[in-house]
């Protein structure tokens, strides 16, 4: 596809001056194909008014309640957009000049993918990674992989990754509506691993492209260890850990999947934060009956093998419990 139309879509919530500074970043963008739908979720802070006075076409829509990252998106996707593409962008993600080019040149050179994910870069430490990529272990476990690492560790050239954080992440628009876009039941967080392993599991594949760089600062509303992403990250890695892993391996999966629960559960015991760790696995099993439906519907569907799929996850131990 030559000079796909890119729809960016930015769900923003008391953002601050961010929102205004990832205007400025897509202002200078050297890919002027696009269009920018900016989805407020009641912000209290006048935050969304950077989207008011634009030099590229931008749609400002502004909610009377806070429905939450996912659905916010999946709004914009189903009511808002135009585009071929859909470039999800958080408003503390700051993409580099040529980012919208670089992947509009790799959209054409590999025709048959549906996702890219960015290379993102640690915003206020420039030779520090934010990630590249997500990773999905055995356990259920997730993380932005190359997190904290220097940014020489990028490969050369795209490699496959098990999904893209969608801090920045290319989706192709039929695609994405026909995976039903996130899971709104998430609300936030954990909603971009589901979607890829969902993608994955539908014979989908996530490209990670080297170029297409982007600066994030990372949790920078919600804050990376608050109760609130504590909370909705664990809860939502239980349903997706159940709701998509196909049941050869889920058998086989299970009990390591506990024993990271337990052992995460006690992590968070001695450091203080039990709470809000165990209302979300108490609130993931209580309302586990809605997610086994979709279970229902998403596992006829799989035509990605259980050997593909276990070879893109990731069988090592890892010291991070937390995206």
């Amino acid at each position: 596809m030559e000079n796909p139309f890119i729809s960016i879509i930015i769900v923003n919530y008391n953002s601050g001056d961010m929102l205004s500074r990832v205007m400025s970043a897509l202002a200078v963008q050297t890919y002027s194909n696009y269009e920018v739908v900016v989805i407020d979720n009641h912000s209290m802070d006048n935050s969304w008014q950077a989207a008011e006075h634009t030099s590229f076409p931008c749609q400002l829509v502004r909610l009377e309640e806070n429905i939450g990252f996912a659905a916010a998106n999946n709004l914009a996707i189903a009511d808002y957009i135009q585009g071929d593409w859909i470039f999800l962008l958080n408003p503390d993600a700051y993409p580099e000049p040529d980012c919208l080019m670089a992947v509009t040149r790799n959209i054409t050179q590999m025709p048959e993918i549906d996702c890219f994910a960015c290379t993102l870069i640690n915003a206020n430490l420039p030779m520090q990674l934010d990630g590249i990529g997500d990773t999905y272990h055995v356990s259920g476990l997730h993380w932005r992989h190359g997190h904290g690492s220097h940014h020489a560790i990028v490969p050369a050239q795209p490699v496959e990754v098990f999904s893209a954080c969608a801090a920045a992440a290319f989706y192709r628009a039929s695609t994405f509506r026909q995976l039903e876009g996130f899971d709104e039941s998430y609300f936030a967080y954990s909603e971009d691993i589901d979607l890829g392993f969902r993608l994955r599991l539908a014979g989908g594949t996530c490209i990670l492209l080297p170029d297409a760089r982007v600066h994030h600062v990372g949790s920078a509303i919600t804050g990376r260890s608050s109760d609130f992403s504590i909370y909705h990250g664990h809860r939502n890695l239980t349903w997706t850990f159940i709701k998509n892993m196909p049941m050869p391996l889920l058998f086989f999966l299970l009990p390591i999947h506990l024993a990271m629960t337990i052992y995460v559960g006690l992590m968070f015991a001695l450091s203080g934060r039990f709470r809000p760790y165990a209302r979300a696995k108490k609130d993931a099993i209580r309302q586990l009956g809605p997610e086994l439906a979709k279970r229902r519907k998403i596992q006829p569907r799989r035509t990605c093998s259980c050997f593909n799929l276990l070879r893109m996850m990731c069988w090592l131990p890892r010291n991070r419990f937390q995206k």
